[in-house]
């Protein structure tokens, strides 16, 4: 298996929902602004949101797969297929246990994550309502990611990746077409979050009967391999997914903030994610499995050389794409969300937590290529400690940053947080002597370096000024933007050819 054509395969359906996803954001900040009602559901879509990443893709998929990987491997197709059986039960069992509890705690919740809208009671009536809505999604979401796990464990990476464009679709019909059927129109928006979970799942299940995957279900409480998940889920929530837990924290600092707070960083966010799951999240389900593989089997010097690549994958995709971010912030906020009651004032407070983000991409695409390091090796208590002094690290500069640089502070804080996180990681790899660099690394980064640089210098003079993005027409805008991007990824990769970088140097094949 070539490993660059499957990262390819992934970012590509990855890269169809990200722009799906823009297209919905952008409904959602012509319909609805940013106010009190966005707030609302950005809140209540965030708490399920935050426990799909937590536990669906973060802590169930880092403990999940490794052993997994380890029946297929040593155990036979027989063990592999009962072991899923027995776990799929018992996640079906404690999900609906969950949801039921998060629809009947709603009010509770909402207070604890968000307490500043207890002075609004009717915006925090309204979370209350869309909360009891969307938090059932986290029900579907978790087989979605058991059923992701079993099919990337196979080499199956492009149905799990094409998979999350169904909920954009959902969003899309329900925002333009069907929100002024709802009242309040919002709640349309919380609809469409259950409604496409459900199309995620009913989506992947022929995938997994065609290959002879689909679980048979069978509560057994005794199986061991799964409580060596259970076990190893508990702490992968804090190694893997501490930023999102950051995340949470910083709605909770926000909800005192100015009304919208909670909207900017969300549609920065938004913008954000765009290059961490195109290459973070795609690196990283590739990166696992294939790690998993390699240490069932003993090989320590591959698995230190794909760790190589995969950092040098990353450093030569993301500098480029934090540089890109901080400088076309305002053609990306105007061209995608300054319309209807999107104002100027919302562009700029948008920018300002972008910019803050941007600082901290690398650390935050780093994080999901370093943890698998430790996770595939069903190492859980080195990236807990890590996530724990970073999660205390994070909400200090919290505390520090917003008194000056208020939303853009919080945002500023999660990606030195990360940052943080992901230089801890490196650090223990290298001294437990699971990563051992393989030469070449100094020229590398001047080669990143200089075409770095040519491609800022191009962007910077090309993209204007602001001014013109706040007043131009909508078409314009795309268009602009349509050769503005291109131009700053041709100058980029011509800046490598000249100093020599060629695709066939990152080409990697596994068996």
């Amino acid at each position: 298996m070539n490993l660059l054509k499957a990262l390819a395969t992934v970012s590509g359906y990855t890269l169809l929902s990200r722009i799906l996803g823009f297209i919905r954001d952008a409904a959602i900040a012509r319909a609805f602004g940013a106010g009190a009602a966005t707030d609302a559901f950005f809140v209540a879509f965030r708490i399920p949101n935050l426990l799909r990443r937590l536990f669906a893709e973060g802590a169930f998929s880092q403990a999940f797969v490794p052993i997994l990987a380890e029946y297929k491997n040593r155990r036979g197709s027989s063990a592999t297929l009962e072991l899923v059986g027995h776990v799929a039960s018992l996640l079906l069992v404690a999900l609906l246990t969950v949801a039921a509890l998060g629809v009947l705690l709603a009010p509770q919740i909402v207070y604890l994550t968000a307490p500043g809208f207890a002075a609004t009671p009717e915006k925090a009536a309204l979370t209350v309502d869309l909360l009891r809505i969307t938090f059932p999604y986290i029900l579907f979401i978790s087989l979605v990611s058991l059923c992701a796990g079993l099919l990337n464990t196979y080499g199956k990476f492009s149905v799990p990746a094409f998979t999350p464009v169904l909920l954009n679709v959902s969003f899309i019909v329900f925002a333009l077409g069907l929100a002024p059927y709802f009242d309040p129109p919002v709640m349309a928006l919380a609809w469409a979050v259950l409604l496409g979970g459900a199309l995620q799942l009913a989506f992947q299940l022929p995938f997994l009967a065609r290959h002879g995957l689909l679980p048979r279900l069978r509560l057994n409480l005794r199986d061991e391999g799964v409580w060596r998940i259970v076990r190893l889920m508990g702490p992968a929530v804090f190694g893997v997914s501490i930023s999102q837990i950051s995340l949470l924290i910083n709605t909770v600092f926000a909800s005192f903030l100015a009304n919208g707070s909670v909207s900017w960083l969300y549609y920065a966010d938004r913008l954000m994610e765009f290059p961490t799951g195109l290459l973070g999240v795609a690196l990283g389900t590739i990166l696992l499995p294939t790690l998993a593989k390699h240490h069932a089997s003993r090989d320590t010097e591959e698995y230190s050389r794909l760790l190589d690549w995969g950092l040098r994958l990353t450093l030569l995709l993301a500098l480029p794409s934090a540089l890109a971010l901080a400088l076309l912030a305002v053609p990306l906020i105007a061209t995608l969300f300054h319309h209807g009651a999107f104002g100027v004032a919302d562009v700029e407070m948008t920018r300002q937590a972008l910019v803050a983000y941007s600082i901290g991409l690398l650390g935050l695409i780093l994080v999901k290529v370093l943890a698998p390091g430790f996770y595939a090796r069903q190492n859980i208590k080195t990236p807990v400690k890590i996530a724990l002094i970073t999660l205390a690290a994070t909400q200090a500069m919290n505390l520090l940053f917003i008194w000056s640089l208020r939303h853009a502070g919080l945002a500023l804080a999660i990606g030195l947080g990360a940052c943080l996180n992901a230089g801890l990681l490196y650090r223990e790899l290298r001294r437990a002597e699971i990563y051992r660099p393989q030469p070449g690394w100094r020229k590398f980064l001047l080669q990143v370096t200089a075409a770095l640089a040519l491609m800022g210098i191009t962007l910077w003079a090309a993209a204007g000024a602001a001014d013109w993005w706040l007043s131009a027409p909508l078409f314009g805008r795309i268009g602009r933007l349509g050769w503005l991007v291109p131009l700053g990824a041709i100058v980029y990769w011509v800046g490598l050819w000249l100093t020599g970088i060629r695709p066939k140097d990152f080409s990697k094949r596994v068996p």
